[in-house]
């Protein structure tokens, strides 16, 4: 049997940046904690200070801020 020629040329690998793509930038889309703490203290004291849902208050003061808008009134409970 024939010995199969072999090549002694190194092997090239093509550029990095041609093998993956760089990583896109990080962009936190969660609303920041503390704004949400100080919209829910707002639509607290709103309501006179008493009565309601802290957790209510919460998740209003966070869809007020996820979508940009504040409720002119605040619900009574």
């Amino acid at each position: 049997m024939a010995k199969r020629a072999t090549s002694t040329a190194p092997k090239t690998r093509p550029a990095p940046s041609a093998a993956r793509p760089a990583p896109s930038p990080t962009v936190n889309l969660a609303p920041d904690e503390d704004a949400i703490r100080r919209r829910a203290y707002e639509i607290f004291m709103a309501r006179g200070a008493n009565g309601g849902s802290p957790l209510e208050d919460w998740l209003q003061a966070e869809r007020e801020i996820v979508t940009g808008r504040r409720r002119t009134k605040t619900r009574a409970n």
